[in-house]
């Protein structure tokens, strides 16, 4: 049996678009379920006038932070390189593939001008007819070929189709396709400066490189008959194809970082994890056969299969997303959470607090890195606040009911013998005994109080433990001086 390649062919013109992730994600699953399975990176950089600087590295690391490592590719090589299709291209291995298709009639040289195409185009658009370019240069005979070729004038090379008939492929996902051969048309494959393009290169590539599935956007589906005829006229073995369903903004559009939509770094600079973005991503477009949402990268090389693949589009939903950042964030040991969270930390909070104690309080809260900073504004700049923000129906709080509370808190904090939280959780519930009140109305007076805030990571007694016994007992008599005017 065959052993399953695979490969991920981005062109390097910007960050990594969550629609190209994915396909690399598909693409290393479907490799890694064979246990000899091959995981290629190849970099399709034909398209020069596109091609942004740094964007290769981009690529690289984005591959890396996920954990989809390639078995081959142009920075760990490989016996099927160069990886790099213009480094290919120096070898002409396009153009001598072009002129042997030729040979085999499945290709022609064509040497009309634009203005040539766009007549043909005008006069269909004036019969209400939809265009496909009828080539004249297929009727020239050898000798006027050559004799144009000597004489310096430029030319394409153009596929031929056959103006009867169908062509049909099997998709694993979109079953048996089939399309009349008269609605397709001729396209170039290689360009007037020696360049192929992107439908011919990736033929050639993946026959050299033996890939044996191929996995790309349905965007596909109507040219893929044309690159089959290609395959057929060199007598090469078709790849299974697997084309995938889209990432959608919404019902009616694409999610498409031409249109701003968010690249992967955006979400890792907005505070998501690499490995929560697999795993959000994987489930866009592909269903498992159970309840299951969290996976992590090995387990989704055992459940993935792609006949669980749907085809309709998948909306791209950041609630959705967020949601399972935050359970990534909550399932990790304290320590690799302290790790991660204390950047965010050190900006908003001195040293004069414990950081990791913070860290304990963020971590059932916050469901992304980048929310740390604005949620632990209170600690450095005690915030002046309204006492409105004492009423509150749930916890049976208003302003009459937290002046007693606090004086009652800042007594006790006052005399406690030690500033241990186990020590102050014990105290404070004692008290709310002794008063005979509701938990609430205490705990959220004294919460607002030395935060200013209604919402916090972290309550009352988590929140007076880590600010410290002084810190703790200013803010109380400062609030407690606000309610009695």
């Amino acid at each position: 049996m065959t052993k399953v390649r695979t490969r991920f062919a981005p062109s390097p013109t910007g960050y990594m678009h969550i629609g190209n992730l994915r396909t690399a994600l598909y693409e290393y699953l479907v490799a890694k379920k064979d246990p000899e399975g091959v995981f290629i990176l190849r970099i399709e950089d034909t398209d020069q006038g596109r091609l942004i600087e740094g964007a290769t590295d981009i690529i690289y690391n984005t591959l890396a932070q996920c954990k989809l490592f390639h078995d081959e590719g142009p920075d760990v090589g490989g016996n099927y390189g160069s990886y790099v299709q213009s480094e290919r291209m120096k070898s002409g291995i396009y153009k001598e593939y072009a002129e042997k298709l030729i040979e085999l009639g499945g290709a022609h040289y064509c040497f009309c001008q634009e203005e040539d195409i766009q007549a043909q185009r005008e006069l269909a658009e004036a019969r209400g007819e939809s265009f496909i370019f009828n080539d004249p240069c297929k009727k020239l005979s050898s000798e006027e070929i050559q004799s144009r070729i000597a004489a310096g004038e430029k030319y394409v090379v153009r596929q031929n189709i056959p103006s009867t008939g169908t062509t049909s492929f099997d998709d694993e996902v979109y079953g048996t396709i089939t399309v009349e051969n008269s609605t397709l048309d001729e396209a170039i494959l290689l360009k007037s400066d020696g360049f192929p393009t992107y439908n011919f290169a990736n033929i050639i590539d993946d026959h050299m490189m033996e890939i044996t599935h191929v996995i790309r956007g349905n965007e596909y589906l109507s040219s893929t008959p044309k690159y089959n005829l290609v395959y057929q006229s060199f007598g090469w073995d078709i790849p299974t194809y697997i084309h995938c369903p889209p990432v959608m903004k919404d019902e009616h559009h694409k999610l498409s970082k031409r249109n701003g939509d968010a690249s992967f770094q955006d979400l890792v600079a907005k505070g998501y994890l690499p490995e929560a973005i697999i795993n959000y991503i994987a489930l866009l477009g592909w269903s498992p056969e159970t309840e299951q949402e969290i996976y992590t990268l090995d387990e989704l090389k055992q459940a993935f299969n792609v006949k669980r693949i749907g085809t309709s589009g998948a909306i791209f939903d950041i609630d959705k997303l967020t949601w399972m950042n935050g359970m990534y964030l909550r399932n990790m040991d304290i320590d690799t959470y302290f790790e991660l969270a204390n950047p965010y930390i050190e900006k908003a909070v001195s040293n004069k607090y414990n950081h990791k104690d913070i860290a304990k309080i963020l971590q059932q809260r916050a469901n992304t890195l980048a929310e740390i900073e604005e949620m632990l504004d209170f600690f450095d700049n005690y915030p002046s606040f309204d006492i409105e923000l004492y009423n509150n129906k749930k916890m049976k709080s208003n302003p009459e009911i937290a002046l007693p509370s606090l004086k009652a808190t800042k007594e006790l904090y006052e005399n406690l013998p030690n500033w241990e939280e186990s020590t102050i959780h014990d105290e404070m519930m004692a008290l709310v005994e002794k008063l005979g009140i509701k938990n609430g109305q205490l705990l959220y007076p004294v919460r607002v109080a030395i935060t200013g805030k209604q919402f916090t990571p972290g309550g009352a007694i988590e929140l007076s433990h880590i600010l410290g016994k002084e810190e703790t007992l200013r803010r109380l008599d400062i609030a407690i001086k606000q309610l009695e005017q």
